[in-house]
């Protein structure tokens, strides 16, 4: 599913490719762990930090830091642990667990800038209805959220952003559930160009 690699690719991005990625020990597990579970003999945590030292973000925590983080996700059930034969154990996500990654992944989610700007424009466009109420509700979050990806607003429902974001939005309207009610242009030209280039400091 488009929505499944487009989390799988956001999760690897603030795993191993984000600056900015700051997260606590427990998320930090987490998100290695929705890339898929983990298997290994011995002990639990040595196990759980092998696993996770393919992140560059691993050398940023402690061995007491992943203890803690264990105990705290296995309280909480958003990780299961399984004894398997031959003494290996596995680790796995709950649906309670992926849920807070996901949560994670939203709250996080940015556009990234690219080193030169492609000189197109990205515009999307909604038509949610307001009725029932949930749809309405659904317009509102999604409105906010595209303002907060740095989104401005072009008419009545039409936004704009210079950057590639069609993964972001596609990922912002499934968590909405209101996909087939959002469209994304690419835009070569605009008539007023120079004012909105002027809000994007792309002069």
């Amino acid at each position: 599913m488009k929505e499944e690699k487009n989390m799988q690719e956001k999760i690897e991005y603030f795993l191993y490719e984000d600056d900015s990625f700051g997260a606590t020990a427990s998320k930090f597990l987490l998100m290695i762990l929705a890339l898929g579970g983990v298997a290994f003999a011995g002990a639990i945590v040595p196990g759980i930090m092998k696993a996770a030292s393919r992140s560059r973000r691993f050398r940023s925590y402690k061995k007491q830091q992943f203890k803690s983080a264990v105990n705290n996700l296995k309280r909480r059930k958003l990780i299961e642990i399984i004894s398997e034969k031959d003494r290996r154990v596995r680790v796995n996500l709950t649906n309670k667990g992926m849920k807070r990654v996901r949560e994670f992944v939203f709250d996080n989610l940015s556009i990234p800038k690219p080193k030169k700007w492609d000189r197109k424009w990205r515009v999307v466009i909604f038509d949610i209805p307001t009725h029932p109420k949930k749809l309405n509700i659904a317009r509102n979050a999604l409105r906010e959220k595209i303002k907060e990806l740095g989104f401005r607003k072009l008419q009545h429902s039409a936004w704009i952003h210079p950057y590639p974001c069609e993964d972001e939005i596609l990922l912002v309207g499934e968590t909405f559930e209101v996909t087939k009610y959002v469209e994304i242009l690419t835009v070569e030209k605009l008539l007023h160009e120079s004012k909105i280039k002027h809000v994007f400091s792309l002069v």
